[in-house]
């Protein structure tokens, strides 16, 4: 059975009817091909294209083909049918072909211990048979080779066999700090699209209560369906000019079997989005992300984000153990002190273990995906996600030891690493510079002027992390007129109704001495993730709205506006977090029919663009 997969369009399950279709006397005027983009021995992915090679438009089309040995698992841009012959026809929005105008739809297969084959395309719309294969072959497995792309003649189906990646997808950074594919410069243009590294459930939910499940978020959560899919964003987010996504991940994420992973919440599983776009697995789901953003050239920075999906964004480091920082949040359900990803002297906390060795192993997991998958879009590994909890010594032989894995399996790929923050858990003081102007988790890189990493500058991005009053109100953010504010920050702040005034004179040297220095001397540099409610406290979690009521919305979108000033003046790249709107202090770059007062029941319904997020984006890209 073919499953659902999102690469190039709506995938559905092959047992859906097929849509109705109308073929016109033009349509015997087309040709259909046959094409298989990647072998990877154990299995393929194919397209199929219809060609209009008249003089009137077709309207409607619908071909067919079948297999010696080759069994199809899932597909995309098209309404399938059947097991062997296989059926396909249009969807809505691809069913006129104009003349000359090509329409292709793909597809992924197991090769069942053959090769990959290349059958014959039928049907009415396929009057022009001269070119329905890639090769002159029948359907026999034994012609399959002959129309393998070059960019698959390099793949391998280990992760770990070959240090080289199928394709061209050669990274680098040149003398200038600028990043680089296959020796031509690359503007990076990217926002980061979470949901493969857990949703945590409270305790009290009436499905997998206390879960973490792991899916891709796209307009379809919970019981949502909305019609929206990966592609259709893919489309979206490609035409306002994004080239690369961040895509964090948990190490959970990489094992086809988690329980965490797998199954419809409806029928004795985990996952929550709608059935017409729910993969099998996480594993599955990301190898299927990676693929379909190939096929739209997007690059993808693959980010490990936490050490557990369970518990998540907080960690801070590889073997993080509660308590966590926002232990005693207010409103918040999701404080994960049950879990831990080192050895805790508590029978009654979980214990995922995770630990340098088997982060190690992850990344050179992640490293081998290029060649697994046939891809050329991998261009970094965003090592660990705002490892706050480290000291800089600490987490510079930590990057360094993640840059000698990587490198065992793909030296054409580049290491992303984050900064440190201001202190450890334990109270230990980092360096950071000036006082007043205190780093977000991520953000501090100061200490690199005196230690640099022993990692060659031609493979290296440094991908600092900074929030506005959205995330977290520091008190360089706070009016200096106010004496009984001199020393608060964060909610104490709030408490004392401590008024927020943006200033970027104020705001410049923070950054300037935390990362913009190593830009200026020819670091490639990406800002990992910043971002936030433009009109916060507006939209923002009950707590933030409740404790600043006080404040004039828009301090945050000031914030924003600065640091892209910054960035445009360093040519600074960024990730803007997040592509989905779910991002519960942030939002994102799609509107959200959810709000926390007015309609709580529009979790994971997206609505438009959230227009003015993307004009910082271009502002960022200068092209506004």
């Amino acid at each position: 059975m073919i499953t659902t997969r999102k690469r190039r369009g709506p995938a559905v399950l092959l047992g859906l009817a097929i849509a109705a279709a109308s073929h016109g006397a033009a349509a015997q005027n087309a040709s259909c091909s046959y094409t298989v983009s990647n072998d990877w021995g154990t299995g393929f992915t194919g397209t199929i294209d219809i060609t209009n090679n008249g003089s009137t438009p077709i309207d409607g089309w619908n071909v067919n083909w079948q297999y010696t040995n080759n069994v199809l698992t899932n597909s995309w841009n098209a309404n399938m049918n059947g097991s062997n012959p296989y059926s396909a026809s249009n969807l809505s929005w691809n069913s006129t072909i104009s003349p000359g105008q090509t329409v292709s739809f793909g597809f992924q297969g197991n090769t069942n211990g053959s090769s990959a084959e290349t059958p014959i395309v039928t049907g009415d719309v396929c009057g022009d048979s001269s070119s329905s294969s890639s090769s002159s072959s029948s359907s026999s497995s034994s012609s399959s080779s002959s129309s393998i792309s070059s960019s698959s003649s390099t793949s391998s189906s280990s992760s770990s066999s070959s240090s080289t990646p199928s394709g061209d997808g050669n990274f680098r950074v040149d003398e200038t700090g600028n990043i680089t594919k296959n020796g031509d410069l690359f503007p990076v243009k990217c926002s980061s699209w979470f949901g493969l590294e857990g949703q945590h459930e409270p305790p009290s939910a009436a499905d997998n209560p206390d879960g973490a499940p792991m899916e891709l978020y796209v307009g379809n959560m919970w019981w949502v369906d909305s019609g929206r899919d990966i592609q259709q964003t893919m489309d979206e987010i490609t035409a306002q000019g994004i080239n690369t996504i961040r895509l964090p991940i948990a190490p959970q994420t990489l094992d086809p079997t988690d329980p965490q992973g797998i199954g419809d919440i409806r029928e004795g599983g985990v996952l929550k989005n709608a059935a017409s776009i729910q993969q099998d697995n996480a594993r599955q789901a990301l190898e299927d992300f990676i693929v379909q953003a190939d096929q739209n050239n997007i690059e993808v920075i693959v980010d490990i984000h936490s050490c557990s999906n369970y518990v998540g964004w907080r960690a801070g480091r590889l073997d993080a153990t509660p308590p966590y920082v926002d232990r005693d949040r207010e409103h918040y359900d999701y404080t994960r002190e049950g879990y831990s990803c080192g050895q805790v002297d508590d029978d009654g906390v979980i214990v995922h273990e995770y630990n340098e060795q088997m982060w190690l192993d992850d990344l050179r997991e992640i490293a081998g995906l290029s060649a697994q998958l046939g891809v050329d879009n991998i261009m970094a590994i965003d090592i660990f996600n705002e490892p706050w909890d480290y000291t800089w010594d600490e987490w510079s032989t930590l990057a360094e030891n993640a840059y000698a894995a990587i490198s065992e399996v793909n030296d054409d790929v580049l290491i992303m690493v984050e900064g440190i923050s201001n202190q450890t858990s334990d109270g230990t003081e980092v360096p950071h510079g000036a006082e007043k102007t205190n780093p977000n988790w991520g953000e501090n890189l100061y200490p690199f002027q005196d230690d640099p990493l022993n990692i060659p500058k031609e493979r290296l991005i440094l991908s600092p992390h900074t929030y506005g009053p959205s995330v977290f109100v520091q008190n360089h953010f706070l009016d200096q007129a106010q004496p009984e504010c001199a020393d608060l920050d964060g909610d104490a702040a709030g408490d004392a109704e401590c008024n927020i005034v943006i200033d970027s004179t104020r705001l410049e040297p923070g950054w300037q001495e935390h990362f913009g220095y190593l830009r200026d001397q020819g670091y490639a540099m990406i800002v990992g993730e910043f971002g936030g409610y433009l009109d916060w406290p507006m939209g923002a979690p009950l707590r933030d709205q409740e404790r600043w009521d006080h404040i004039e919305p828009g301090v945050d979108a000031q914030w924003q506006g600065a640091l892209v000033d910054y960035m445009a003046e360093k040519n600074i790249h960024g990730c803007y977090w997040s592509t989905n709107p779910e991002s519960g202090d942030t939002g994102g770059l799609y509107e959200h029919a959810y709000d926390p007062v007015s309609n709580p029941a529009g979790w994971g319904t997206w609505d438009g663009f959230e227009q003015r997020k993307w004009n910082l984006l271009f502002e960022l890209w200068g092209e506004n």
